[in-house]
């Protein structure tokens, strides 16, 4: 098999990871609650999704 022969420079390596930065979640706010939540996924503060209970949260005691 071939080898490289000569060595890439780091702005041809740079280039080409440049599209690899990380992107921040698309966040919907919770109907019941109104906290920030991820779609599709259960709303950690109340524990509805789709319109109904599915956890059951309980608070700490301070």
């Amino acid at each position: 098999m071939a080898n490289p022969t000569h060595r890439h420079t780091r702005a041809r390596r740079d280039k080409r990871r440049a599209h690899w930065k990380g992107q921040n979640p698309n966040l919907m706010l919770c109907p019941e609650c109104q906290e920030p939540k991820l779609p599709h996924r259960v709303c950690t503060n109340c524990g509805m999704y789709n319109g109904r209970r599915v956890l059951g949260i309980v608070e700490k005691e301070a």
